[in-house]
This record gives structure tokens, sequence and C-alpha cells, in this order.
């Protein structure tokens, strides 16, 4: 696993003509930022973030993303309660 990154990281230096570390410190940031934004809609799903501080912190294109997706499970759920 270790060296399928390394490869793919010398790859994508190497294609966008950047130095490793910035690669690695691209995808840091990149896939930080997905793990904050997971966080946050966790936590407003779960009432412990208001929905305006969610907005906030991760935008409200993603926070009206994440209140579809959960209508659309509990849709699921109540129909294959009711079914």
């Amino acid at each position: 696993m270790a060296a399928e990154i390394s490869d793919r990281v010398r790859e994508i230096a190497e294609a966008r003509g950047l130095p490793e570390s910035e690669v690695l410190e691209r995808a840091l940031e990149r896939g930080l930022e997905d793990l904050w934004e997971d966080l946050v809609l966790a936590r407003y799903i779960d009432g412990e973030l208001d929905r305006e501080e969610a907005v906030e912190r991760v935008g409200r294109t993603k926070v009206e993303r994440v209140e579809r997706e959960r209508d659309l499970v509990e849709e699921d759920v109540d129909w294959g309660l009711n079914a």
C-alpha cells in the first residue's frame, strides 16, 4: 500500500510539474476538508449542530444535500416497515 501511494504521488508530481511534497500537502488538505465536512454534517444530522451553524461551516448546498439524503433514507425505512 505504501509503495502504491508513493507511486501515485510521484506520478501526479511528474504530470503536474510539482514537487512531491506539494502533492502530499494538497492531498492532506483535500482529505482533511472531506473529513471535516463529514464530521460537521454528521453532527448536524445527529442534532449536535443547528442548521445555520452547519451552513456556516460547510455551505448551504452540502447541508441541503445531506437533508435530501436523510429524507430519502427515512422514506425507504418507512416503506420497508409498511410494505
